[in-house]
């Protein structure tokens, strides 16, 4: 068997597909140049968050699995592997932990101003003669506690129960939106998505992009939410409309901004999103924990390998 990465993953995986097969590292994303090539002889195919096109199935007669190391699937021609009969395994769950983490580390950080209070420190921007906690008054950079206040966390999946599990932790009220018929963990209370917007002061992403979630925050969402109030998306780019999150930022009525998804990967050095004062923009960091690394390996080459072997998932 022809296992084929477009780029490497932890050791944990890639030690369980050499036990199977040979393993070929292309070290290209580029749909183009993978169909022009690598994968004409590959049985299994996987990737990490690079697109999965048509062209790119039609040439490969071999292949039997493709691999997703992570758990969304909007890069994957999922109709085309479908017609093709080439099943699609990915990795749901298991870098749940590392992003509910990231959530809270992103929705405290713009809560208590740390981008902004440390370019203030490194910078000079205290002055002499004064104590540090009067002067981080006196410039605006008072924070808030999370504990008291609201999160709002749509789709209730298990990155959003991990998130929800944390901010109940920290003594946060939460409601939870989901377009399935989910059963929410004791203490969440499931509401409409209006009411969510309307009576939550931090609101937090955990739906896949679909044609049903392409600009679900855009303007009108975000005329709805609690003024002053923080987001934070580490699900995919498109549910949010970033024009429109920069306009409520700059009028006021979105304090702050957390995004780690970006469309395209990695974003244009003049992205405004990556300049603006109170968004913290990170590299699609939230799941990359060693943690998270390691069992997403793992279960992507065990998904494959039950492909390859079995004919179904293990």
């Amino acid at each position: 068997m022809r296992i084929l990465l477009t780029e490497p993953i932890a050791a944990a995986g890639m030690d369980l597909l050499r036990a199977a097969g040979e393993v070929h590292v292309a070290g290209v994303t580029d749909p183009a140049a993978l169909a022009a090539g690598p994968l004409a002889t590959a049985d299994a195919l996987v990737v990490r968050s690079s697109p999965v096109t048509a062209a790119m199935l039609e040439a490969a007669p071999r292949l039997r699995v493709v691999g997703r190391h992570g758990a969304g699937l909007d890069g994957i021609d999922l109709a085309a592997a479908e017609r093709l009969g080439i099943p699609v395994v990915s990795t749901p769950g298991a870098n749940a932990e590392s992003v509910a983490e990231f959530v809270l580390l992103a929705a405290l950080t713009l809560a208590r101003q740390l981008p902004a209070a440390v370019a203030a420190l490194a910078g000079g921007g205290f002055p002499a003669g004064r104590s540090l906690p009067s002067s981080v008054v006196a410039a605006g950079l008072t924070g808030t506690m999370l504990a008291g206040r609201t999160l709002g966390l749509v789709g209730l999946g298990a990155i959003g129960r991990g998130v929800a599990a944390r901010a109940l932790g920290l003594g946060m009220t939460v409601l939870a939106f989901d377009v399935a018929a989910v059963v929410p963990p004791p203490g969440v209370r499931l509401v409409p998505l209006d009411e969510l917007l309307r009576s939550s002061d931090v609101v937090s992403l955990h739906v896949p992009q679909t044609p049903q979630t392409v600009g679900l925050i855009g303007a009108a969402a975000l005329a709805t939410m609690r003024p002053g109030a923080l987001l934070v998306n580490t699900a995919r780019a498109g549910v949010v409309d970033g024009s429109a999150v920069l306009a409520a930022l700059d009028a006021g009525r979105l304090r702050g901004y957390a995004v780690d998804v970006f469309a395209p990967e990695p974003p244009a050095p003049g992205d405004p999103l990556l300049h603006h004062p109170r968004v913290l923009a990170t590299p699609h960091m939230a799941a990359m924990t060693h943690d998270a690394l390691d069992a997403m390996a793992v279960a992507v080459a065990r998904g494959v390998l039950g492909y390859l072997g079995k004919g179904r998932s293990l």
